[in-house]
């Protein structure tokens, strides 16, 4: 039960953040950090694609409430929740166990987390991106902005990521 306490605390922390500071965030015009992905990246890899998708949409669907985005944000969380595994076993060794692991730099190790969290970052910001564009008129407007979304992006799970701690991780 602390677990799921845990999980619906992370999801609302996430939309809040997002809503309240995220969406005002527009370095440069072009960069703009989605926190929310953390919760997705964070869902444990025991979880079945049911529930991944089931939750992933949700999160996507309460921030297109929010940020009145007819469900880009949707579309983009559903594909991360289902690309998470086949990018993970893309980067572990055959045979590896990570199946009861919970994704974090503790129980990955730094540079596994970091290709996990880099790749699944920019699949999000360019799905995300791609369809609130509809078009590749403005391509290098567009390759500006994933590229710096995914950094900014990027940075913010690494540092969400090292501020929190679960003494159940299991390290791989």
């Amino acid at each position: 039960m602390s677990n799921w306490l845990r999980y619906i605390t992370l999801f609302i922390v996430m939309v809040l953040l997002q809503v309240l500071i995220g969406n005002n965030i527009h370095l440069f015009g072009v960069a703009i950090p989605f926190f929310y992905i953390y919760f997705i990246l964070r869902l444990p890899l025991s979880l079945s694609i049911n529930w991944t998708m089931t939750l992933a949409f949700l999160l996507g669907l309460m921030i297109d409430i929010f940020s009145n985005t007819p469900g880009m944000n949707a579309l983009s969380c559903v594909i991360l929740s289902v690309l998470r595994k086949p990018v993970l076993s893309l980067y572990t060794p055959r045979g590896e166990d990570y199946a009861e692991a919970i994704p974090s730099i503790r129980s990955f190790g730094m540079s596994l987390y970091v290709r996990y969290a880099l790749t699944l970052s920019l699949c999000f910001c360019v799905v995300l991106f791609f369809v609130e564009s509809l078009s590749l008129f403005n391509l290098g407007r567009l390759v500006a902005r994933v590229v710096a979304s995914t950094a900014l992006t990027f940075l913010v799970i690494l540092g969400m990521d090292s501020l929190t701690k679960t003494g159940r991780e299991k390290r791989l």
